[in-house]
C-alpha cells in the first residue's frame, strides 16, 4: 500500500521525501498571513473576516487550511476570501511553500468556487468536506494522489460459505464485506463473519489477496480481496437474509469441485485441502505487531512463518 512524494497534507506519511523542493526553510504557523494580512480587520480589510485564519505549515514544505477554523461566511464575504486566498498564496510562495491544502466545509463549498479561479483543483472529499490543492513548487505537481482502492475481507471458518444476493451471479463464496477505516483485516474477517452467519470466530491467517483493477463494484478504482482462515467458537448458523441467500457447513472436497462456486472460492478451498492434509504452515500467512518510527504506533506485518532460530536473530 515508492516513496512518498512532497508535500503531503498530514504528518503520517511513511517515508520523507526526497525532492529539494520540500526541504524549504520552515516558517512558523500562520507568520506569512499575519504579515500579507496586517490591519486587515473590520469592515473596510481587503480580507474581511478572514484575517484571523491561520495555515498549518506541515513538515513536507506545505501548508494546510482549515476553513471551518471561522464561522460561516457570509455570501457578500465571497470577494474577501477570494482576496485574502490571493495575497495568502502570494506569501507562500515568497516563503517557499511548495502546496496549499484548503479544506473547505460543505456548508462552505461556494467558496470552493473562488479557490478554483485561482487554480485550485479538487484532490478528494468526504461526508462533511472537500480539500482542494494548488502546486506552488517548480514543475509539475508532485502531490499524492488520494486513495485509490477498496478492501475487501472475507473468512473462511471451516467450510461455511454462502450464497450472497448482492453477488453479480448467484454463487458460493466465503462471507466477507468491506474493511472499515482504520479496522484491522482479521478484525474485519471476524465481524462480517459474524454478521452474515451468526458463527463467532478467530483470526488465524491470511490465505490469499486477489488485486482487480477498474473493479465495477469500487467505481472504477482498484479492489484489494484478501481471504483469511478463521478458526470457529460457535457453529450454529443464523445468517443474515438482508445479504444472504443460503449459507451452509460445506465439505472442502465438495467445494473445491463444485460448479455453483465462484473461482476464488474453489481455489482457495483447494488451497485449504492442501493445508489439512500437509500443514498450515504450509499455506498461512500470519501477523506479527512491530512499534512504528511515529511514538505510541504500531503497525502489523504479514509474512509466512519464520522459524525461531531466524525470528531471534539478533
Amino acid at each position: 500500500m515508492p516513496a512518498r512524494r512532497p508535500a503531503l497534507p498530514e504528518a503520517e506519511a511513511g517515508t520523507a521525501p526526497g525532492a529539494a523542493a520540500s526541504r524549504c526553510a520552515m516558517a512558523g504557523p500562520g507568520s506569512g498571513l499575519l504579515r500579507a494580512l496586517r490591519g486587515a480587520r473590520g469592515r473596510g480589510s481587503p480580507a474581511g473576516g478572514w484575517a484571523g485564519l491561520r495555515g498549518r505549515p506541515d513538515k513536507y514544505g506545505g501548508v494546510s487550511v482549515e476553513l471551518a477554523q471561522l464561522p460561516r461566511p457570509r455570501r457578500r464575504e465571497r470577494a474577501a476570501f477570494g482576496r485574502w486566498l490571493r495575497a495568502s498564496v502570494a506569501q507562500w510562495q515568497e516563503e517557499g511553500r511548495v502546496a496549499v491544502w484548503l479544506h473547505v466545509p460543505i456548508l462552505q463549498s461556494r467558496l470552493a468556487a473562488v479557490a478554483a479561479s485561482q487554480g485550485f483543483t479538487f484532490h478528494h472529499a468526504e461526508s462533511g468536506s472537500a480539500t482542494l490543492t494548488r502546486w506552488l513548487g517548480e514543475g509539475p505537481s508532485r502531490l499524492p494522489g488520494y486513495a485509490t482502492h477498496q478492501l475487501g475481507v472475507a473468512g473462511e471458518s471451516h467450510r461455511v460459505p454462502c450464497e450472497h444476493r448482492a453477488s453479480t451471479v448467484n454463487a458460493w463464496k466465503f462471507p466477507g464485506g468491506l474493511s472499515n477505516p482504520g479496522e484491522d483485516i482479521g478484525d474485519t474477517a471476524v465481524r462480517e463473519v459474524f454478521e452474515e452467519t451468526g458463527i463467532k470466530s478467530e483470526f488465524k491467517s491470511i490465505l490469499s489477496i486477489r488485486q482487480q483493477h477498474q473493479h465495477p463494484g469500487a467505481f472504477g478504482k482498484s479492489d484489494m480481496y484478501i481471504i483469511c482462515r478463521l478458526e470457529p467458537s460457535s457453529f450454529n448458523i443464523n445468517f443474515c437474509q438482508q445479504e444472504c441467500l443460503r449459507c451452509e457447513w460445506m465439505d472442502l472436497d465438495e467445494l473445491a469441485r463444485t460448479k455453483h462456486a465462484t473461482p476464488i472460492t474453489s481455489n482457495v478451498a483447494k488451497l485449504l485441502l492442501y493445508g489439512y492434509r500437509e500443514g498450515f504452515d504450509k499455506i498461512d500467512i500470519t501477523m506479527r505487531e512491530f512499534p512504528a518510527v511515529y511514538t505510541g504506533r504500531f503497525y502489523k506485518l504479514y509474512h509466512r512463518e519464520l522459524p525461531k532460530s531466524y525470528r531471534n536473530m539478533t
